[in-house]
Order: C-alpha cells, then sequence, then structure tokens
C-alpha cells in the first residue's frame, strides 16, 4: 500500500470484510515485512503517516491493523497516542475499568448478552471521532465487534419508509432512560443513579442531570428517570460524501423495561417501523472474528456498532479519541476536566477518575 512517504503496510483480508459504496470494510493493514512487525515498528509508522492514516479510516470507516506484535495495554496506549487525537472520557451506563493512561477495558457486563448497535456517545452533543478497540484475549467462540454503515441504514429506512422517516427528521427524537434507586449488578444498564451521578444527594443528581440538558423526574420506588429532547434522526458529517448517517439509538432504546424512544412532540413510532428498521440493522451489519493482538479504528461518525454473546474469556480494550484543537488550545490530557456539554456545554467541574468508580453522568451507550 502507498502511503504518503512509501511502503509501510501490506494490504490484508479478514473473514466477513465487504465492499460498501466502493470502499473496503473493514480495511486490513499488515506489516510490510517480518521485521516491521513489533509494536515500536508499527508506532513509528503511524507517527510518520498521521494524516494518511486518519484519512484511510475516514475513507474506510472501519481499518484494522493486523499481524503487529500488540502484547499489552501499554503498546495498545503507545499506538493510540500515535495517532495524535486527544483523549475524550467514555459517558454512559457500561462498567469498566481504567488500565493505563487512555485505555480502559469495553463493557463488562455479562458476555452472555448481546450489546446493540450504536454511535459511541450518540446522546450527547460532544462524542467521540474515533473508537479504537484492542483485542488482548480473542474469545473462543463469539464475541465478535460487529458494525454497521450507518449511511446504509438511512438509505434502505427512507427507500422503505420515506414518510415515517421524514416525520421523526422534522420532529427530532425524545428519549427517556430509567436508573434504579441502587445498583442492580445483573443488568448491564443497572447502575443506579447515586454511582451513576456521582452523589447520594437527589437534589444534586438533579442539578447535574439537568446541567447536561436533560429534564428529570423522580418516580415512586426511588428511581430517577432522565428525559433528553430534542435528538436528531440523522448527521451528515463533513468529509464523509455528503452520507445521511443514522445517528440515533431508537431501535435500541424504544419500548424497553427502563427506556423509551418517541418522536419529540410525543408522537410514538410505530412498532413494526421500529422492527424493520433493527432487520435492516442486522443485514447491513458486517462481523469479522477477534485475532490477538487485532487493533480495529472505528470512524465513529459513519459506523455503528455492537459486541455479540461470547464464551469467556474475552478481553478487549478500549479507547476514545477527539481530532487534536489547534496547538493554542491544546492541554495535557493528564489536566482535562471530564467535560460533559448540556446546553451552553457547560464544564461540570469535575475531574476525570481513574478506575472503578467513575461518575458516569449519563446512562444511555455502551461499547
Amino acid at each position: 500500500m502507498e502511503s504518503s512517504t512509501g511502503k509501510d503496510f501490506k494490504i490484508g483480508e479478514c473473514q466477513g470484510q465487504k465492499v460498501v459504496d466502493g470502499e473496503v470494510m473493514p480495511l486490513v493493514l499488515l506489516p510490510s515485512e517480518p521485521a516491521k512487525s513489533d509494536a515500536e515498528s508499527l508506532v513509528a509508522v503511524l507517527k510518520k503517516n498521521r494524516e494518511w492514516f486518519d484519512q484511510m479510516i475516514i475513507k474506510n470507516s472501519a481499518v484494522l491493523l493486523r499481524g503487529f506484535d500488540v502484547k499489552s495495554a501499554e503498546d495498545f496506549n503507545e499506538i493510540v497516542e500515535a495517532c495524535g487525537w486527544e483523549d475524550i472520557r467514555y459517558i454512559g451506563p457500561a462498567p469498566r475499568t481504567h488500565i493505563y493512561k487512555r485505555i480502559w477495558t469495553a463493557n463488562e457486563g455479562p458476555l452472555s448478552e448481546f450489546i446493540y448497535y450504536h454511535h459511541e456517545m450518540v446522546l450527547f452533543e460532544e462524542n467521540p471521532k474515533k473508537v479504537i478497540l484492542y483485542c488482548e484475549v480473542p474469545p473462543p467462540e463469539g464475541g465478535e465487534t460487529p458494525f454497521v454503515p450507518s449511511f446504509q441504514v438511512t438509505k434502505r429506512m427512507l427507500e422503505e419508509f420515506p414518510e415515517e422517516v421524514e416525520e421523526m427528521e422534522k420532529k427530532g427524537l425524545m428519549y427517556t432512560f430509567t436508573a434504579p434507586s441502587a445498583n442492580n449488578t445483573s443488568s448491564m444498564r443497572g447502575r443506579g443513579w447515586q454511582d451513576a451521578f456521582g452523589t447520594p444527594d437527589p437534589a444534586e443528581a438533579e442539578r447535574r442531570v439537568k446541567a447536561m440538558g436533560m429534564d428529570v423526574e423522580w418516580l415512586p420506588d426511588g428511581g430517577l428517570k432522565t428525559i433528553i429532547c430534542p435528538r436528531s434522526l440523522t448527521r451528515v458529517f463533513e468529509g464523509r460524501k455528503g452520507r445521511r448517517m443514522w445517528y440515533n439509538t431508537v431501535v435500541g432504546m424504544h419500548g424497553k423495561e427502563i427506556s423509551s424512544a418517541m418522536m419529540a412532540d410525543g408522537t410514538e413510532i410505530p412498532d413494526h417501523v421500529v422492527k424493520r428498521c433493527g432487520e435492516i440493522i442486522e443485514d447491513e451489519s458486517i462481523q469479522f472474528k477477534w485475532e490477538k493482538g487485532d487493533v480495529l479504528f472505528f470512524d465513529n461518525m459513519a459506523l455503528l456498532h455492537g459486541r455479540r454473546p461470547s464464551l469467556p474469556p474475552r478481553k478487549v480494550l478500549v479507547a476514545t479519541c477527539n481530532k487534536p484543537p489547534p496547538p493554542c488550545q491544546r492541554v495535557p490530557t493528564s489536566s482535562l476536566l471530564l467535560r460533559t456539554p448540556g446546553r451552553g456545554g457547560r464544564d461540570l467541574g469535575q475531574p476525570q477518575i481513574q478506575g472503578r468508580g467513575l461518575p458516569i453522568w449519563g446512562l444511555l451507550t455502551n461499547t
């Protein structure tokens, strides 16, 4: 493969790879020669070709680095750092453990459960531009991280339900999500509101929710319902061929026990539309099997992703990134605050907290 500075990778193939709208997903990049398969050589190549590599991710939506000797979270962190993107801390319900610097475990919810397709942190004004995954321990069976070209979902939904799609687009969407009064460890989304919002004080929890641009309803059983409105159905992002992305989580939240999705004026989304959308998403999904040492880069603006059920063990680590700001705005990652943009993009002033127990102000997406 010709990069900006020479032949630094070979093109590979993987099971489940597809050509979508003329682009291979995922683009598989292998070491150019066996002597350059070590993590240190990979880091050097990525640093040298940052702009080109970023273009490949946007062009192909997913890039899989395979065959490199990536052995640890430390190696993975060096790869992430080599790309030059700023860290953006995850907000959501998924149980995660901090591992090393910018590296966390992916969703530690029960491996027997399917994590539904989503754009990472889709309900917030600020979401990661990139989601990067590293397979440290591949599962013996299952456990794939399937992904879906989001624009394909929009295209097919417009073909089958043009009036319903345009009505949802015009009115916008409203979501609700209920955090229980106490943690429910048997659920992947069972984090209680005290843990989720980092305070046992109901008044303070309510203040934090409203600071994010959400409304609050306290339930008779002590649970807290958050109301998120309005949100868009689709979005178009710069540099992605004008594609209209299915940038929502309607299927994942509609009609669930602890969540809902409807139009912003309260109009219900027809069940048959939601059901068919789920079928389209699954039909458009791209599956591949993890191999030890794989590093997978997603364009979060372009892809939904999920997790298949698997047998243990499975260990996948994750980093979430934005493109770097102009040099005059850059600050060390270690000094950043956990920013949760709400109306006016206010900063809640809470430090980034390492390790399990990070206050998760928002309960709505998983990786």
